[in-house]
């Protein structure tokens, strides 16, 4: 099937199962991964084995990625050999550019961040039962403090900020937008 854009044809595909996918037939170097649902390298490696070079997890990634990286913080780390990479949360993307240039310039010997995040599709729609109670609140009606994994994410980016920083999140009612 294919989608015309300006008289341009691009070829579009829908399956659940990315190794139906013909990425070798269509010489595809990089396949941004960003359904969620293939985090770590061993799920993701689908895509390779289906003929893509690489993979890109716009995700936090498992513990078995080949690195996590946020671009303008850590990207040099990346090697030619890597063929997983994870670009880490977006909220991780947000604090490790300003955590880097505050440790570079000052330190940092703890830190402790918050994000005023937006409702995730995680979160129910009603209230409902729930063995932890900020979870069984519905997403759009309640602001509902929660963890993150973002501020130790960091320590992913910046190895030398691992154990340094804690944070929480505020998810809110509204579609986009987080702070």
């Amino acid at each position: 099937t294919h989608l015309i854009i300006n008289g341009r044809k691009i070829r579009f595909f829908s399956t659940r199962n990315p190794a139906e996918l013909p990425w070798r037939d269509l010489g595809v170097d990089l396949v941004m991964e960003c359904t969620g649902s293939f985090t770590s390298k061993s799920k993701a490696n689908v895509h390779l084995e289906s003929g893509a070079k690489k993979v890109l997890i716009s995700a936090p990634g498992e513990a078995d990625v080949d690195a996590t990286v946020v671009y303008g913080v850590n990207d040099d780390v990346i090697t030619d050999d890597m063929t997983v990479v994870s670009n880490a949360s977006c909220t991780t993307n947000c604090l490790s550019p300003v955590a880097k240039v505050l440790n570079e310039n000052i330190g940092i010997v703890k830190g402790v961040m918050t994000t005023i995040h937006a409702l995730t599709n995680d979160q129910t729609v009603t209230d409902v039962r729930h063995k932890d109670l900020r979870r069984a609140r519905s997403g759009v009606e309640n602001m509902i403090p929660t963890k993150t994994g973002a501020a130790k994410a960091v320590g992913l980016v910046l190895p030398e900020l691992k154990g340094k920083l804690d944070g929480l999140a505020i998810r809110v009612p509204t579609v986009n937008v987080s702070v």
